[in-house]
């Protein structure tokens, strides 16, 4: 019943803020429910492709991802997550450095969650912008690599350097980064899968609780000022991921 509530409210914050489901789920099972990190990794993303499965296809339906732009990210981040799953999935292996990979994640989630709030505090202004377009690959590997490790930051990352790094409109910029962030999961959530990394009971049940919370947040996002409500949200992940350094050494 937990994990079901647990899920309603994950995707209930995703339909209603966007904020990505691996920056929200994978610290939310290792913090309350004990889950083990890799485990906790593995199943968020493969929860995060179900929930942004109905979503992509409605962006793709209303033509809104930039192919060009989904294409270069996709260049860099694929090997990316590839990088990070595999990474993850050796150091996992070792009991030592378990309290490092729970503060890693807690650090990723706590940059990911500031950045993303300095800029809806205050949006840079840039000239030129598309020129900028040939580094996306790079920084899309980086991206990746923080996603397979961690399973945050394909919606809070992606989002940023699509706003700094081209001229797509804002609509544009959260189709094309959703589309990126179902890609990125599809790869790290297969790749954690053969390492055994899920967990498919509580997928299951994450699952059921997402059916009724993606319609109820859409239909919520209408009617609740999102701007206010995002950057509370944030303030909570950045406490979140306060909280996981906290634990992985005290």
């Amino acid at each position: 019943m937990v994990e079901i509530i647990i899920g309603f409210i994950i995707s209930l914050a995703i339909a209603m803020t966007g904020v990505g489901a691996g920056t929200i789920t994978a610290p939310v099972l290792i913090l309350f429910l004990g889950v083990e990190p890799a485990m906790a990794i593995g199943t968020a993303l493969v929860f995060s492709l179900i929930v942004k499965i109905p979503v992509s296809l409605s962006y793709l339906g209303k033509k809104m991802v930039n192919g060009e732009i989904l294409m270069l990210m996709s260049l860099g981040g694929i090997p990316g997550v590839i990088a990070g799953s595999f990474l993850l999935g050796s150091l996992s292996k070792n009991q030592q450095v378990k309290s490092v990979i729970v503060a890693g994640i807690g650090l990723i989630v706590f940059i990911s969650a500031l950045l993303n709030l300095i800029y809806s505090v205050k949006k840079p202004q840039l000239q030129h912008r598309n020129s900028f377009k040939k580094i996306i690959p790079f920084f899309t590997f980086l991206i990746g690599m923080e996603v397979g490790f961690s399973s945050a930051g394909a919606g809070a990352m992606g989002t940023l350097l699509l706003l700094a790094a081209t001229s797509l409109l804002p609509r544009q910029v959260v189709a094309t980064d959703i589309l990126f962030g179902l890609i990125l999961s599809f790869v790290g959530g297969g790749i954690h899968l053969s390492m055994g990394h899920l967990d498919y009971g509580l997928l299951l049940l994450l699952s059921i609780g997402a059916v009724c919370g993606i319609p109820v947040g859409i239909y919520a996002s209408y009617r609740v000022p999102h701007s206010s409500l995002k950057k509370g949200l944030l303030f909570w992940i950045m406490f979140i991921g306060i909280l996981l350094m906290y634990r992985a050494f005290w």
